[in-house]
């Protein structure tokens, strides 16, 4: 049965599947139940081999095609958690639990690469091993990192490995991907302002304000991306969180920072990350006092290797046409921790569309399962296109 016929008749399957994960969201590494879910499933199609705990609880399923003599291995990317968001969507299999939501997809990733890969285990006709990737803690976990560290890509010989992600206003089926950075890095930032306390009415000129100090340097670290990056690069750093005080007329001893900081290039991010600790020390100092700044890498930039990209965009237009491909993608300052497993083999990450609606992470965001047999097919055509069977 033609690709397309066969992802279609599992349409509604890969739905009520997504509906299932959708009413039962779980976070970070707890995805005991959806990974369990995902493991025995994977056994059921057939695969012939289902390893779970890669990254904890990520989950590897291995289906061999009807030629191995190719040598050849591909990884197939899906993540599984959701956020701690509360469900604002009205939808009849809304979240059951308070307080978490799949508000970025990943249930709908999930069914749709088990969708391929109940079609790989029954057809098998390709020349090559596929191998499915199920991922915790895509949101801030670094779960791809995990499952990288847990030996994943040597342990099944994994040459290549490809993701994908929705992308809500790209055209419902449309297809979006670039050579080279796609997404950036994502780093947190956390500043500690100490100065003196002392009364704020009487004798604020006996303090040394923690407030006063802490509110400079938000000022001056948006100097960094105006006057220290280069103006055709990319940076942003943003202060989201300021903790200070206890009383209206005590001047606080310190102050708290906390942000997050995006960059496209490397280079980049080292800059920022050494202008931020000069700013914040200069200023600290300037005003008599001090401040220490924990500067924490988490996420890399996405970055899809040339060859990889092209293939990526090559099997998009092979199922949608090319005239629903964009091959050079402007990057977004959005993070993604499948950076990671380009960063230990050759890969490309493509965006899905979704059509009109909510941006990822709101409250009211709705996955379109009409976009299903869309991921589906390209994972499936992927596989046999660039592994074929002769």
């Amino acid at each position: 049965m033609p690709i397309v016929n066969r992802i279609a008749a599992l349409s509604d399957e890969m739905a009520a599947w997504r509906h299932d994960f959708h009413e039962n969201p779980e976070l970070l590494y707890e995805v005991h139940r959806t990974a369990g879910i995902v493991a025995d499933k994977l056994r059921a199609f057939g695969c012939d081999e289902v390893v779970t705990g890669i990254g904890k609880t990520g989950v590897v399923g291995v289906i061999r095609g009807r030629k191995t003599g190719s040598g050849r291995t591909i990884g197939l990317r899906a993540d599984m958690d959701a956020l701690p968001i509360l469900e604002a969507a009205n939808v009849p299999y809304a979240s059951k639990v308070p307080g978490k939501m799949h508000a970025c997809g990943h249930d709908g990733h999930t069914a749709m690469l088990l969708g391929a890969a109940k079609y790989l285990a029954e057809t098998r006709n390709f020349d090559g091993t596929a191998v499915v990737i199920f991922q915790p803690a895509e949101e801030g976990g670094g779960g791809g990192k995990a499952m990288v560290d847990d030996g994943m890509m040597t342990r099944w010989g994994i040459q290549e490995v490809y993701g994908m992600h929705n992308m809500p206003n790209l055209p419902e089926g449309h297809f979006a991907t670039t050579p080279g950075a796609m997404l950036a890095s994502s780093d947190t930032i956390e500043i500690i302002v100490t100065g003196k306390g002392g009364h704020a009415g009487a004798l604020p000129h006996k303090a040394v304000d923690s407030v006063l100090i802490g509110s400079q340097i938000v000022n001056a670290l948006q100097s960094i991306v105006a006057r220290n990056v280069d103006p055709l690069k990319s940076a942003v750093i943003s202060v989201t969180q300021f903790h200070a005080g206890t009383a209206d007329n005590i001047i606080p001893e310190t102050a708290v920072l906390r942000g997050t900081v995006r960059t496209l290039d490397p280079e980049v991010r080292d800059l920022v990350e050494r202008r931020i600790g000069e700013v914040t020390d200069s200023i600290a100092r300037a005003f008599g006092g001090s401040a220490e700044t924990r500067y924490t890498r988490m996420y890399p930039v996405t970055m899809n290797h040339a060859r990889e990209a092209g293939v990526a965009a090559e099997i998009a237009r092979d199922i949608v046409g090319a005239d629903r491909v964009n091959e050079k993608f402007i990057p977004m300052m959005g993070a993604e921790d499948f950076s990671f497993m380009l960063e230990a083999r050759p890969g490309a990450m493509i965006l899905v569309g979704m059509g009109d609606g909510q941006e990822c992470h709101h409250p009211a965001y709705v996955f379109n399962d009409n976009i299903l047999g869309h991921g589906a097919s390209y994972w499936v055509r992927l596989i046999e296109k660039t592994m074929p069977a002769g």
